[in-house]
């Protein structure tokens, strides 16, 4: 077994385990189940509340939500009876809360996750992680001060495929490389009902920019993050573009993002976020001279530079001569098992709340992609280049 097919099936095999009653150091992992509040009921905070109760060891006992109807939809998906609160400050008095989810909107994700840690719980942020620069350095100083275990929702970092690939990329499967190219279209106005007008911005809040930090910090982020992770860098540099140009609904967040980063040694990445078009919706392109891996969010396929000789036509016509590459050029499948991202993200924050080590998606990798994300925005709004300062620097 060579070393990436041991990290892919032992990877795969720990997941299954820990799941069930795996024994991490001298300390079993179903010994003491971890008590968890989710700190937002929308779809993503409900979603969580399921796929935590699917995991042995960890039960959802609190929920809040501002809003009274996403509370009770909050609380309907525990498998047991949890506590409800309107106020997340009352949640984090509940000494039977051991640790938070925290899925409320992306403004308010600073306030919540200091006043945790201020109450002595560990948190789980979702992505983007906060919004701002002095918020990204406020809460990596709050966390390093700290005995908390903070993990950062970019739940890449615990798929079993984008660890293989990335170990992948790294050995040099792609050679050299010159550039990314990430996309996530999607033909949606990205609105949610609103059963009164009064409630538009809470419920919409992803289309203002009080809240929110819109394409960038939705969907952009978990590719910005895999960049990050793969070169092991951040930024020099971001310029881009965006516009209210399809959905005039009287949103003030960019229906369509079109940014480029620039790395050190020349490397570029490109990041395009559409609402009105879905044409291959999710996609990863790492471009090297050895090749282009293609990546989506369930499988990955290799395309090498050089076509084998033993895939090439003996005979090619003028027209098909002029596509030959494209048509003989073939893909490898780099075949992996794993668990859906989000619940293996989940299975490995329990499992750093076990251990108390220190989850691969923390404060400082999430407040690195934060940041560029706060770089991303300022380029487009302010029509500027953005530079990579030192006082971005977080450790």
């Amino acid at each position: 077994m060579d070393r990436r097919d041991f990290i892919v099936k032992g990877g795969a095999v720990s997941a299954a385990l820990l799941a069930s009653t795996s024994v991490i150091g001298n300390i079993t992992a179903s010994s003491k189940t971890k008590r968890v509040g989710v700190i937002g009921t929308g779809g993503r905070g409900c979603g969580l509340i399921s796929v935590t109760n699917e995991i042995e060891g960890m039960e959802v006992v609190a929920c809040c939500d501002t809003l009274p109807f996403r509370l009770d939809e909050g609380l309907a998906k525990c498998a047991k009876k949890a506590k409800g609160y309107a106020d997340y400050n009352d949640l984090l008095k509940d000494k039977n809360v051991d640790a938070v989810i925290i899925t409320a909107p992306f403004g308010l994700h600073h306030e919540i996750a200091i006043a945790a840690i201020d109450a002595g719980k560990h948190v789980y942020c979702e992505k983007t992680t906060v919004k701002g620069y002095d918020a990204v350095k406020d809460l990596a100083k709050k966390v390093n001060n700290s005995d908390v275990i903070f993990q950062t929702g970019h739940q890449y970092h615990s798929s079993r495929m984008y660890t293989h690939l990335v170990d992948l990329i790294r050995d040099g499967k792609v050679g050299k490389i010159a550039a990314f190219e990430c996309q996530w279209n999607r033909f949606s106005d990205w609105r949610k009902p609103v059963p009164d007008p009064k409630l538009e911005r809470d419920i919409n809040w992803r289309l203002y920019k009080k809240l929110s930090g819109g394409l960038p910090a939705e969907l952009c982020s978990h590719q910005i993050d895999f960049v990050n992770w793969v070169l092991d860098a951040t930024p020099d540099k971001v310029m881009g573009m965006g516009g209210i140009d399809y959905w005039k609904d009287g949103r003030e967040t960019f229906d369509n993002v079109h940014l480029m980063y620039s790395y050190p040694e020349g490397v570029k990445a490109k990041f395009t976020c559409i609402n009105s078009n879905k044409r291959d919706g999710y996609q990863i392109k790492v471009i090297g001279d050895k090749g282009t891996l293609i990546i989506n969010q369930k499988k990955a396929i290799f395309y090498p530079s050089v076509v084998k000789k033993s895939l090439i036509k003996k005979e090619i016509d003028g027209y098909s001569g002029a596509t030959v590459q494209g048509k003989m050029g073939y893909g490898e499948p780099i075949k992996i098992e794993h668990l859906e991202p989000t619940k293996q993200a989940l299975i490995d924050f329990r499992e750093s709340l076990i251990t108390n080590k220190k989850p691969i998606s923390n404060v400082i990798t999430g407040g690195k992609t934060a940041i560029c994300v706060q770089m991303g925005l300022d380029a487009m709004y302010n029509d500027e280049i953005v530079h990579w300062k030192p006082s971005y620097n977080i450790s």
